[in-house]
């Protein structure tokens, strides 16, 4: 179920809510009570490896100027 970010805008709080994407813009008080917060916009990375193998077959070289000798 997914991770979402609040900020409370009277007591100024930061915290976390799963809830299911359907309920996500659902009203949500802060632990404290308050009911004036915010929805954060997060973000997250996907990382992979260095090492990772991709396909076999690489990219041939860009063509046009001075890439593709075609230049005079």
């Amino acid at each position: 179920m997914p991770r979402y970010d609040y900020r409370c805008r009277t007591c100024g709080d930061t915290f976390e809510v799963s809830r299911s994407m359907a309920d996500s813009s659902a009203d949500t008080p802060c632990p404290v009570g308050h009911n004036d917060t915010v929805k954060l916009l997060t973000t997250f990375g996907v990382g992979g490896s260095a090492s990772a193998q991709r396909g076999t077959q690489s990219a041939p070289p860009s063509g046009g100027c001075c890439g593709g000798g075609c230049c005079s």
